[in-house]
């Protein structure tokens, strides 16, 4: 699967459109601009960023976007559509209106195509400029039910849940902070046919040199390999190794 990476080191403009936003994707190595289907008109300026030399820390409980670059989304809708595309391998994903929650979080319906399975991308105002980010992301037909959201993992870990997806197959990559290279990337069996079946799976994987990082999940296209849905979930390592 190409990977695809966001532009670090500078602010991401991205320009808004009625029926479409263009974002620059790179994974793994970088692609063309790609027209980004939704069905909501953002009026609002899409980023933020910081003036500083020296970035913060990514947020304990934050995945998108990468704290070490100084993108940063002034709407809840940018921060998902980029999620879906630079972080999740989404390919023209069509994202459905915000959802509030509280005063500071809600979330993104998002969908691989008109009708196609939802991805929900659960989005919070973390930091005191009232930016953007992406916390996880939920599917119906991936559920990680072992470990738990922001748990401390040790290495192997042990994954637990149930799923329904082509041939059964879902993709499991873990990822450490400011890196969207896997550091194991592997599959796990379960239900297929749409039919939830149970998966478990010892996974290790290279040591990181961040001290948090995500458990991602996704399921193909039986058409054409494309990234059709997925879930996100933030997570601590015991076995860190940070650089100095």
């Amino acid at each position: 699967m190409k990977r695809r990476s966001v532009l670090a080191g500078a602010a991401l403009v991205i320009p808004v459109l009625v029926i479409g936003v263009l974002v620059g994707r790179q994974w793994g190595e970088r692609s063309s601009p790609t027209t980004v289907d939704t069905t909501t008109t953002i009026t609002s300026p899409t980023t933020t960023s910081s003036t500083t030399t020296t970035l913060p820390a990514q947020p304990s409980s934050a995945i998108w976007p990468l704290a070490s670059t100084t993108t940063r989304f002034a709407t809840p809708l940018l921060a998902a559509q980029t999620f879906a595309l630079d972080y999740l391998g989404f390919t023209n994903p069509v994202v459905e209106p915000f959802q509030q929650g509280d005063t500071r979080s809600g979330e993104v319906p998002v969908r691989s195509s008109r009708g196609g399975a939802l991805t929900t991308i659960l989005v919070r105002q973390l930091t005191s400029d009232d930016s953007w980010w992406v916390i996880g992301a939920v599917s119906p037909h991936i559920v990680l039910s072992d470990p738990s959201a922001l748990a401390a993992i040790t290495n192997p870990v042990t994954l637990k849940g149930t799923s329904t997806a082509y041939e059964a197959v879902v993709d499991v990559e873990i990822r450490q902070d400011a890196s969207l290279v896997p550091l194991v990337h592997t599959t796990v069996m379960g239900g297929s046919m749409g039919v939830m079946g149970p998966f478990t799976k010892v996974v290790a994987y290279a040591t990181p040199t961040s001290a948090s990082g995500a458990i991602v999940m996704y399921a193909r296209s039986a058409k054409d390999g494309s990234v059709v849905e997925a879930s996100v979930l933030r997570v601590a390592f015991k076995n860190a190794a940070p650089t100095k």
